[in-house]
Order: structure tokens, then C-alpha cells, then sequence
């Protein structure tokens, strides 16, 4: 059971081979096994998880269950939730308890899904590698020496490891897709306003979205059914027809227009991914796909822009916490400056404060103009490359990202190394398009390569569709670590 696809256990659960308590007790298990070594679990609560299952089973049992009812699922702590900590992977929010449910929550919750646990995650969402949470860096279930990529690190390296079947995540410039690809698993980032943000702790407003995160496509396309949805307490959630995202799973492939863009196929790619990403067009091209080249010119111009608006945003959000009205408070402060001072200072950590300073200067006065308002001329632009490549091609294809997993502590201490690392992935959400990640391969050194496929708005059923066809003729995402095995 642990290796099934949401599909199978849902199939499992009706015939009742297994039940919800039985099941969720299975993933505990695994979670008291692996966690300590790969710290992918900020917080679990076995006996909360269990009543949920308790409940599930109960439920099914009434002739009330839905496809993912009684299933296990982990989400990033990210999200808020009245029945578990809240930390965002920060001192600052260590001890934080929700009075409400995020949206997302609350989708799982009505879909009778059981909440295993809050996954790690690099802090506030800062980060490429799941290091600069306040709570020790998640390792990657492929090689412990090595990152599973961020923020949303935790949630992937849950997945990869069978420690859950499927997670949230969160993606502002690539925070699901690039863990996805550096552990093995799917995740996908929504159109942005697909899914509500009400309950997911902002770090920046106008990237931020949540999204699904598993061991196949198809799984992503029955949690996508889950949590796409609108919401009147989100202002930027977008009113439209209910979806299934299952529809499209069994497409043709034959006349499928790829964009194969030349800025994603440059240097900088390492040869294993390149050669894996390369293997993967040419399949899809056995299959009657129809390859494209395109030029997205203001491509390159993605990591600078994204460090500009993202830092801006995320000074202004957070500067609630202060120590005043809830998270980290200073033990000794001479007046109320001080204790602000004090309280930011020792709950925020060295990622968190880099940006909001970065954030802050190119907001103020002087600086504006010549930054911000740039960053987002450009931002753009980058939406209008898009829009003329999708004229010309149905989806575009490139690497997730132009390594594999790489070692711990690599790219701490440079910054912009450390950034770099998202080039081909912050583009999507500074344009607000859909985008996933699937596994095509492994590099020489048997780590996995992520396989980017983005669409034009609200094509996630044609990107699940074509990943999906993907997967039935590859078994990468089926491989399971070789230092967790079941």
C-alpha cells in the first residue's frame, strides 16, 4: 500500500481490503522509521491523524466517501491549521497554533482525506533547498548528503520517501516544481487564483499559489479536483466552472504542438539532465508530437526581476510579525522600538532578513523607479513571450531545473548560486501560467531529473493529460529510493 497511487488506495479503501485507521497507522509507521534521519516532518500528531481515519472510515461506511476519503495526506506548514502548529519552518512562528483552517484544509477536510502531519520547509518559503529552516534541513531520501530542494522540500521528500502518498506544496518561483524534480515525484503549480490562498501565510501576493504534489500525474489531477476552487475570503481566488482535471488523461499525443524554447536548452544545463530532458522530446515525438523551437528573449531576465518583486512583497507581508500581536517575542527590550528590533532579530533567520532588506531598498524612496516599477515592465514582457509562444505551440518543455539534487551546504554560502538554481522555473509564475514537473530519468550518479512541461491559463488538464500519457510509457516516477526502501 505504500508505493499505491491515490487512485489504487481509493480502490483499496471501497473494496475494503484496508481500511483508513489501518492505512494511516501504515504511513505513521513510516514516518516514525524515516523521519529522524530525513526531517521531512515538522509536526505529527498520531492521535489526531487516527481519529481523522476513524472518521473516514465511519463516513465510508454511510455511503459518504469520495475518492480521497480516508486517504493520508501531509501538507506544508504553510498552511494554517487549527489542529496543528503553524510554524512556516520558523522560530518566529515556532510555537503558533491557527485559530482557523487554511482554504486548502478545509478542501481536504470536506474530501475526507486525513491530515498525517506539517511538512518542513525552508523558512517563510525562502529558499531553493530546504536549508534555512529554523528546524534543521530536510535531507533527500535519493542521497542524505544532498538537498530535496525548496521550499516545499519537506512535501517532496515525504513523497519520495512512501512517508506519504501525496502532499501540498506551495510554488512562488518554482517552490514545488524544483523539489519535485530533485526527489523524484509530480508536483504542479495552478494557474495563479485557481486555488484560494486564504490560510497560506503570504510570503509574496502576486506569485504565491498552492498546488498539488505526488507520485504520478493522475494523482495530481484528483487533488487538483480537491483543491481548485473559488473563494470569496481570497480576493485574487478567480470565479470560474467548476473542473475535473481528470478529463484529458487519456489525450492523443499525435499533433501535440511542443515550444521547445533555445534559452532552456543553452549552457549551464548539466550533461544528465540534458540528456534525459533530450530522450523525453524525442518520445513524445515517436508518439506524433510535433516539435516546435520558440525564443522566450526576456527568459533570461526571470531570477533578477523575480529578486526584485518577490523580496518587495514579502518586506511588506511580513512585517506583522513584530511581537506584538502573535509569534516570537523578545525576553529583554528597553521600549517598544527595541522590542520590535529584538523580536525580528532573533526570530527571523539570516534568508528571511536578506530579503526584507532587499525588499524594503528597492521600495523606498529613490529606489522605486528605478527596481521595482522595472522589475515589473519586464515581469511583462515575460508574460508577452509567453503569450506569442502559445500562438505558435501548445505546451513548451524544458528541464525543471539545470541540475540534479545538489550536495548540503553547497550553495549557502553564495546567494546568487543559490538562486540561480530556479532560472527555469520562476518565469511561469512571474507570467502567472501553469506549470509541472515530472520525472524523466536519473544523471549518472543516479539522482532524478525533472521534466517541465507550462501551458497558457488554466491548461492543467492538458498538462496532466500529457504528462500522464508520459508516465504510461515510462516508469520513472514509480522508483522508490534506494536508501528508503519499502
Amino acid at each position: 500500500m505504500l508505493n499505491a497511487t491515490l487512485t489504487q488506495l481509493s480502490e483499496a479503501l471501497a473494496a475494503k481490503r484496508i481500511s483508513s485507521v489501518e492505512l494511516t497507522r501504515a504511513f505513521l509507521e513510516r514516518i516514525r522509521k524515516l523521519n529522524g534521519e530525513l526531517n521531512a516532518f515538522i509536526t505529527v500528531d498520531e492521535a489526531h491523524s487516527l481519529e481523522g481515519a476513524k472518521r473516514a472510515d465511519e463516513r465510508r461506511a454511510k455511503g459518504e466517501a469520495g475518492p480521497l476519503n480516508g486517504i493520508p495526506v501531509a501538507h506544508k506548514d504553510i498552511f494554517c491549521t487549527r489542529a496543528l502548529r503553524t510554524t512556516c519552518g520558523s522560530k518566529m512562528l515556532e510555537n503558533y497554533t491557527s485559530p482557523y483552517d487554511a482554504y486548502v484544509i478545509e478542501q481536504f477536510e470536506r474530501a475526507g482525506s486525513v491530515l498525517l502531519g506539517k511538512c518542513n520547509m525552508d523558512e517563510f518559503a525562502m529558499g531553493s533547498s530546504n536549508e534555512t529552516s529554523y528546524f534543521g534541513p530536510v535531507r533527500n531520501p535519493w542521497d542524505k548528503r544532498r538537498v530535496p530542494g525548496g521550499s516545499s522540500g519537506g512535501s517532496a521528500a515525504a513523497v519520495a520517501a512512501r512517508m506519504a502518498p501525496a502532499a501540498t506544496g506551495t510554488d512562488t518561483g518554482g517552490s514545488i516544481r524544483q523539489p519535485a524534480a530533485l526527489t523524484g515525484i509530480c508536483g504542479l503549480k495552478p494557474t495563479y487564483g485557481v486555488v484560494s490562498r486564504y490560510g497560506m501565510v503570504a510570503f509574496a501576493s502576486s506569485l504565491d499559489q498552492a498546488g498539488p504534489m505526488a507520485k504520478s500525474a493522475a494523482d495530481l489531477a484528483v487533488m487538483m479536483n480537491v483543491m481548485a476552487g473559488f473563494d470569496a475570503r481570497d480576493s485574487t481566488s478567480l470565479q470560474r466552472p467548476k473542473e475535473d482535471y481528470t478529463r484529458g488523461l487519456n489525450r492523443s499525443l499525435s499533433g501535440l504542438r511542443i515550444g521547445l524554447p533555445k534559452e532552456y536548452f543553452g549552457a549551464g544545463i548539466e550533461p544528465g539532465v540534458q540528456r534525459a530532458v533530450e530522450e523525453a522530446v524525442r518520445w513524445f515525438a515517436s508518439q506524433g508530437a510535433q516539435s516546435v523551437p520558440i525564443e522566450l528573449p526576456n527568459a533570461k531576465l526571470g531570477v533578477p526581476v523575480y529578486y526584485v518583486i518577490a523580496p518587495a512583497e514579502a518586506s511588506s507581508n511580513l512585517s506583522r510579525f513584530d511581537g506584538v500581536r502573535y509569534g516570537h517575542r523578545a525576553k529583554g527590550y528597553s521600549d517598544l522600538a527595541d522590542m520590535y528590533a529584538r523580536s525580528r532579530a532573533e526570530g527571523f533567520g539570516a534568508e528571511v532578513k536578506r530579503r526584507i532588506l532587499v525588499g524594503t531598498y528597492v521600495l523606498s524612496h529613490g529606489y522605486y523607479d528605478a527596481y521595482y516599477l522595472q522589475a515589473q515592465k519586464v515581469r511583462r514582457l515575460i508574460a508577452r513571450d509567453f503569450a506569442a509562444a502559445f500562438e505558435r505551440c501548445d505546451i513548451v518543455l524544458g528541464p525543471t531545473a539545470p541540475s540534479a539534487a545538489f550536495a548540503l551546504g553547497a550553495k549557502t554560502d553564495d546567494p546568487v548560486k543559490m538562486y540561480l538554481n530556479d532560472i527555469f522555473t520562476i518565469p511561469a509564475p512571474l507570467a502567472g501560467l501553469p506549470a509541472l514537473s515530472v520525472p524523466c530519468g536519473f544523471d549518472a550518479a543516479g539522482l532524478p531529473v525533472g521534466l517541465q512541461l507550462m501551458g497558457n491559463y488554466f491548461s492543467e488538464a492538458v498538462l496532466l493529460g500529457v504528462a500522464h500519457r508520459y508516465q504510461q510509457a515510462t516508469d520513472w516516477h514509480l522508483r522508490v529510493p534506494s536508501e528508503t526502501p519499502l
